[in-house]
Formats: C-alpha cells, sequence, structure tokens
C-alpha cells in the first residue's frame, strides 16, 4: 500500500512553535549584545574579538555569525540598543509641560536607568566612549541613530519657548548636556545605589542654576600655557604626542595603531619605533602631557584668581580654548577603560587628584561667598565631560572659534542651562 503524503500543512511550524523559535532565537541574540556590552565597556570596541564574545557565552564563533556575521554588525546592535534607551527617556521627557521640568526629568530618569542597571533588573548599556573607532560603511546607520538621538535631545534644552535658542547655541548646548550624563558612569560607582535619587537632584539642582552666588559677575579671566619645547630633531616629540592623543581620541586605545599613528605624521614604522620604545609607553606619555596641561592650567589660575569662582572660570575656559587650539586637543579621559589595568590604575588616580582640584576651587568659592553652595565633588565631576567634550564641539557647531567658546558651551554649564543665551 503505497504511503500516505502529509497535507502541506501538516510540515508548517504551528503559530506557537514558531513563535517558540523566534523567542528563543531573539533571547539567544540579547544574551550576545548583553555580553558583548560588557567586554565592550571593559576592554574598548577595538579589544574584543568575536571569538571572545562568543566564549563568554558558551558558544563557538560559527555560531555567534548566525546572529551577527561581523563583529561590527554586534557593535552596531551594542550602540543602536543603547541609543534606543537613551532616546526613550528624551521623548518621556518631553511631555513636561516646562523647559525646565522637561530638563529636570530626563536626568532623574537617566538616573532611574542606571539604578536599574546597577540592581541588575536591565541589562547594561555600551558606553558612547568608542562610537568613533567604528569603521565599516554599515554602522553609517549607528552615527544617523544617534544624530537623531541628538536632535532629540536638543528640544530639552529650550530655556524660553518664546524666543527659541539660536541653532548653534541649541547644537553646543545639547553636546554638553549629552558629554556631562554620558561620562557619570565613569564615577557613579562612588555611590550607593540609594543615592542616586539625591546626586539626580543635586545634578538637577546645578543644571538649573549654575554655580555662581547672585553677585558674581563672569570674570573674563584666562591665563596663558606655556608653548611646547622647540624641537631639535625632524618629527617633534609634540607632534606624535599630538597624533596619538588624536588617533586615540578617535579610535579608543586599542584601535590607534601604530601604523596609524605612523601614517597620521607621514613617517614609516621604523620612524616611529626609532622615536618610541613602544606603543604604550608613548600612550602613557600622552596622558602626562594631558595631565601637566590640566595642572599647568589649575595653578595658573590660582595664581591670579581673586575668589574660587575667579580661579574656576580661568582654569575652565583656559583648557576649552586650548583643546579648540592647535595645541590641542587634551587626552579624552574616556580613554583609560581600555588601557591595560596596571596602567589605568594609575592614571585613573591621577585624573581623579586634578578632578578634586577643580572641587576645591568651588570649596573655596562657597567658602569666600563668589558660588553658591552646591555639591563640589559632583560639580568636579560635570567639569570634567565638560573640557573633555570641548575636542568634539566643531562636529556640532562648524566653525566655533575659541572666542566664541566660552559663551556658547561655557558659561551654560558654570551658569545654568536655565541661564539665557548670551
Amino acid at each position: 500500500m503505497p504511503r500516505q503524503s502529509r497535507p502541506l500543512s501538516a510540515s508548517l511550524p504551528s503559530p506557537v512553535k514558531a513563535h517558540r523559535q523566534t523567542s528563543k532565537y531573539a533571547a539567544k541574540r540579547d544574551a550576545i549584545v548583553e555580553a558583548a556590552v560588557r567586554l565592550f565597556n571593559q576592554r574598548g570596541l577595538k579589544g574584543v574579538s568575536l571569538a571572545e564574545v562568543a566564549h563568554s557565552v558558551g558558544l563557538v564563533t560559527n555560531s555567534v555569525t548566525y546572529y551577527f556575521k561581523k563583529k561590527e554588525d554586534l557593535a552596531a546592535a551594542c550602540y543602536l540598543r543603547a541609543i534606543e534607551a537613551v532616546e526613550a527617556l528624551f521623548i518621556a521627557a518631553s511631555r513636561e509641560a516646562t523647559p525646565a521640568a522637561r530638563l529636570q526629568r530626563c536626568v532623574t530618569l537617566y538616573f532611574n536607568l542606571l539604578k536599574d542597571i546597577e540592581s541588575g533588573q536591565r541589562p547594561p548599556l555600551v558606553v558612547f566612549d568608542d562610537i568613533r573607532a567604528l569603521s565599516d560603511s554599515g554602522t553609517q546607520m549607528v552615527f544617523d541613530a544617534y544624530t537623531n538621538m541628538f536632535r532629540r535631545a536638543r528640544p530639552l534644552l529650550q530655556t524660553d519657548e518664546r524666543t527659541p535658542i539660536e541653532r548653534r547655541a541649541a547644537n553646543a548646548r545639547t553636546h554638553l548636556f549629552l558629554s556631562l550624563i554620558f561620562w557619570v558612569p565613569a564615577w557613579i560607582y562612588r555611590y550607593e545605589t540609594e543615592d542616586y535619587d539625591r546626586v539626580a537632584a543635586r545634578i538637577n539642582d546645578i543644571l538649573a542654576r549654575g554655580l555662581p552666588a547672585s553677585h558674581a559677575p563672569w570674570p573674563a579671566l584666562s591665563v596663558p600655557l606655556a608653548a611646547p619645547a622647540a624641537s631639535t630633531t625632524e618629527i617633534s616629540r609634540e607632534a606624535f604626542l599630538r597624533a596619538a592623543t588624536d588617533l586615540i581620541n578617535e579610535q579608543g586605545y586599542r584601535g590607534a595603531s601604530v601604523e596609524m599613528i605612523s601614517a597620521r605624521l607621514n613617517v614609516t614604522k621604523g620612524s616611529f619605533y626609532h622615536h618610541n620604545e613602544n606603543k604604550d609607553d608613548l600612550v602613557v606619555e600622552c596622558f602626562e602631557r594631558t595631565f601637566a596641561v590640566i595642572r599647568q592650567a589649575q595653578n595658573a589660575a590660582a595664581a591670579v584668581g581673586n575668589s574660587g569662582w575667579a580661579r574656576l572660570c580661568a582654569a575652565v575656559s583656559t583648557l576649552i580654548q586650548h583643546q579648540m587650539s592647535a595645541d590641542g586637543p587634551l587626552l579624552r579621559t574616556s580613554a583609560l577603560h581600555a588601557v591595560p589595568e596596571p596602567t589605568r590604575i594609575q592614571m585613573v588616580i591621577r585624573m581623579n587628584r586634578l578632578s578634586d582640584r577643580f572641587a576645591s576651587f568651588i570649596v573655596d568659592g562657597i567658602a569666600d561667598g563668589s558660588i553658591r553652595p552646591v555639591d563640589p565633588f559632583i560639580a568636579g565631576q560635570l567639569v570634567n565631560p565638560m573640557i573633555n567634550g570641548a575636542a568634539e564641539l566643531h562636529r556640532w557647531v562648524p566653525g566655533i572659534t575659541a572666542d566664541a567658546v566660552t559663551d556658547l558651551y561655557v558659561r551654560p554649564l558654570l551658569e545654568g542651562l536655565a541661564a539665557p543665551t548670551r
């Protein structure tokens, strides 16, 4: 008797089975993304291989390529998930009735997100430090998504709905605001999760009202920095440090290869090693150069300012203008997260000391009455990302000059994002 064939419908997966397969696929994909986020945050985008991600979730590399063909595709998924999460906060905050309420709601929601991540209620989000290191052509969607997120944030910083902020000022403030909140994970570990609400409230207070006491005018004060030492060789030491700093800021610590640094200076790889023992030593020297510039600006400001407010403004304005000059940029402190651990620990200690010096200026200002009572540590941690972010300000405000950067970028933080534009 011939075997009866099964009807076609019987060979098709049932809706329940299809749902289970889809759910299983999504769960495994999410697990891979979550594992990649943790590794990228620890070592940087260029310091992680697809094989290492696969191993961390108990898979072989070929199994991961079923979900993500290339590491760049996986990295893009990590960034798109983070952008989606942050953009959702901006959308929720935009429903508030007033500009001040929208900004306050945004910061509060962001700290709620960090609290949920810390408590394990939500998976971690990739930090944006290495987003510039994305190189595959398919990652254009990440940059487009980031730009859309930027546009979502911009209306939150509109201080007066009747008088729209001029576009350059709005872009500068938005870049500043994103730099501030994306730097929070670098220092929030110092606080207990139960204190996140208090930290958010103190940040909201500073963003709304600024730092100066009501009678303290803006001190038009900056201090000169010493010029780099003259070179007696064809390629100066300063040139190597600037090239390495530029590339580390763009590509991350692991992404800035010897070949790329050499190409930036138009020298051979052999010439690089003639001037440098190895890349790691050069990177440490880049950090030393950055620390020296910050320390010099702080020392010079301490010598000329007649109040804590004046000293803070002088130091910050000087460093921002340095970032905008041919002598810049400074090495982004976000580069620290991918530096090998023994070196990273020492560099973090050094950077925290310099950050604490900004907090000391604020304490001096509170004592002499030029700065209103604020949390000096939190205020100091808001100064750091402002200085870091200045190196990328030209991307969002093309043609911005060192003369304009104070009014468009520095004063909005120090005097408050709710203050009128200058």
